[in-house]
This record gives structure tokens, sequence and C-alpha cells, in this order.
């Protein structure tokens, strides 16, 4: 989809395609990593799935359009949210928003927008209850996202609770969604539904504050920061301060601690994970994948608590085809999970320290 084609040879090549096939094009191009892990699910989920993250890959394209005011982008999230829940005005809205999308946004995501119509409709073939957890997640997604475009981020976020909201509102809902969903196709998980729903916040979290800590440095590039100041204050390291250049032991202790925090939040993804049928293999994989992929990153973090740019700490090809071929052996039994992620995470934690929230965080 990134090739030379002309956008519109693109379009009417795609809108030939069957909606799974469709679907699974789509995410080719703006997700490798979902395109990898949502085939896992069982095909009544996987329709479901991959058309939630098409609709929050969407809400992502809107904010991240460099083109788009605060404001614009307010219009076209409230906008989504009304057409997500009622299967109206698609076409206007892509008609509407999709000349404003400038080079900077990759070509898949042109071709996304350009057939939001296409992708409404499958959403509305869905059952109703898929429906409502779709369209839940979207509006908080679409309503929450757009509080940060207007909040200055150079220095970071105040707090390890603004931290937690930012990434309840990237992922944490997601990962509700998805709770639900598999909650909606298994009786024998909606057993387990208040549990899942919990723990489906931490998963998302654990997964968000991964990516946070290997894009620092991409986002400072950007002139934006989403760690929290106060883990730093408490090292003394000043977060106003931070560039690509930055060579502080002060940071680095930081960084340590978060790393901790998120090794909290995998720990209740394995949680999670050991609660979902153990027969259900494509759904534990489908999570154990992601999850794998998150601890072995934060281990490349903090084995180079000095990275200055993301790819320095991106795992490569080899160690993600070792991820699935362990979780794929491993993914019926939750002893086994708790042995491989032990010893794997082991380093991850921080021995000794714990976050204590000043009283004025609200938390």
């Amino acid at each position: 989809m990134n090739g030379p084609q002309p956008l519109t040879d693109n379009l009417q090549s795609l809108a030939k395609l069957a909606d799974d096939e469709l679907q699974a094009v789509l995410l080719e191009g703006v997700s490798r990593t979902f395109a990898l892990t949502i085939p896992q699910l069982p095909e009544k989920l996987y329709h479901a799935v991959a058309n939630a993250y098409l609709l929050c890959r969407i809400v992502d394209t809107i904010e991240d359009e460099v083109s788009l005011t605060a404001e614009q982008k307010k219009y076209f999230c409230a906008g989504f949210i009304q057409i997500v829940k009622t299967g109206r005005g698609a076409e206007a809205f892509a008609a509407e928003l999709a000349p404003l999308l400038s080079e900077q946004t990759i070509p898949a995501e042109h071709c996304l927008i350009h057939l939001i119509p296409r992708v409404i409709a499958i959403t509305h073939g869905l059952d109703g209850a898929q429906i409502q957890a779709l369209a839940a997640c979207v509006e908080t997604m679409a309503n929450g996202m757009p509080v940060y475009q207007a909040l200055d981020l150079r220095a970071g976020l105040k707090t390890l609770k603004d931290m937690d909201d930012y990434c309840y509102y990237v992922a944490g809902c997601v990962g509700e969604m998805l709770a639900k969903l598999f909650c909606h196709y298994s009786p024998q998980i909606d057993a387990h539904r208040e549990e899942l729903l919990t723990l489906s916040v931490s998963f998302g979290q654990g997964l968000q504050m991964t990516n946070i800590l290997k894009d620092i440095w991409d986002d400072a590039k950007r002139g934006v920061c989403w760690l929290p100041q106060d883990i730093f204050t408490e090292t003394g390291f000043d977060l106003a301060e931070l560039t690509p250049e930055t060579d502080d032991e002060r940071f680095r202790q930081g960084l340590e601690h978060l790393i901790g925090i998120a090794h909290g939040h995998l720990q209740n993804a394995l949680t999670y994970t050991k609660l979902l049928p153990s027969h259900e293999t494509g759904i534990r994989n489908f999570c154990l994948w992601a999850l794998g992929m998150a601890v072995l990153t934060l281990k490349k973090i903090k084995q180079n608590l000095s990275f200055n740019e993301s790819d320095q700490v991106k795992i490569s090809r080899k160690s993600v085809k070792t991820t699935i071929a362990v979780c794929k052996l491993s993914a019926r039994s939750n002893l086994l999970l708790t042995l491989i992620f032990n010893l794997t995470s082991r380093d991850l934690k921080t021995p000794g320290w714990q976050y204590l929230p000043k009283s004025h965080t609200g938390q």
C-alpha cells in the first residue's frame, strides 16, 4: 500500500476486496504488529477485533494529523463518535476529512480515511453487543485524546496519575473493549467478566508505557514528553531539561522506576491471560505475543538506559519469531507461562523502591 501506485488506483483495487480481505490489507498497512496478532483469533472474533483496531486507527490518524488545528481535531473526533454509534454520515465525513490530510500522514492512513464508509458498514454488520463495545471504546478515546492537544507537553505530564489517565484513553479503553468482545464470544470467559475488565485496563497500560519508554526520543523531536515529572522529581531530575544528549544518572534512575511500574502492569496482563480458558489458544496467543514483545522491549531499555534512539531498543525479528514460538508451545499451561514470565522479566523490578504519590496528585 505504500508503493508508487496513485491513491485512486489503490482505492479502486481495495474497494473490490471482500470485507475480511479488505480489513487484513488495511491492518497490514497501518499496523504490522496487529496484522500479525489479530489473525490468531478465532474467526468469530477476528472480524470484530480487526474492525475495532481500524476504528481506533482512524481516531489516531485524526489526532496525529499535523495540518489540523486542535478545534478541527475535536470537531472530527466528535463527528466520528456519532458515525460509529449510528452508522450514518460516513461518506460525507470521509469526503470532508480526506482532503485535509497532509503528506506526513502515511499512504495507508490516507486509504483508511477514504474507506471510512466501508469500515463503518462492516462495523454495523456486527452483533449489537459488539457494536456497543466498539462505540464505547471510540467514544472514550475520541473524547479523551483531544484533551492532550491543548497541553504543553515539553516538560512531561505532572504526575503518574496523569500518565495513567493518558494510557487509559489510548490503550486501557481498548483493553476494556477486547475484554467485552471476548466475554461476548464465550460464556466461559464471561464468567470472569469483572476481573477481566479491571485487569484489561492494566494490560493496556503496560503495553502503552512500554511504547512511551521506547519512543521517548522520537517524541522529544516533536516537542512532546509523556513521562510523569513526579517520578523524576524524586530522583532530582527536571524533564524540562531533557534532550537526546542527556546523560544523567538521575534520569536513568527515573526510567528504571517507570520500567518497574510497567512490569507490574505486565504481571497483570499475564494474570488476565491465565484467566482465559486454556483451550482458547488463539485468544491466548493474541495476548501473549503482545505481552512477550513488551517484556523483551523493556529488557532492552533496562539494559541500555543511555539509549537516545528508539531503534537502539527495538527488538529484532529473530526475537519476535522466538517469542511467537515460545508462546505457541506454552500457551495452554499457566504454570509454564508463569515460569517463563518470571524468568524473562526478573530484572525489570526495582528492588527496595515503591511509588508513593504526594497527596496533591489526587492518588
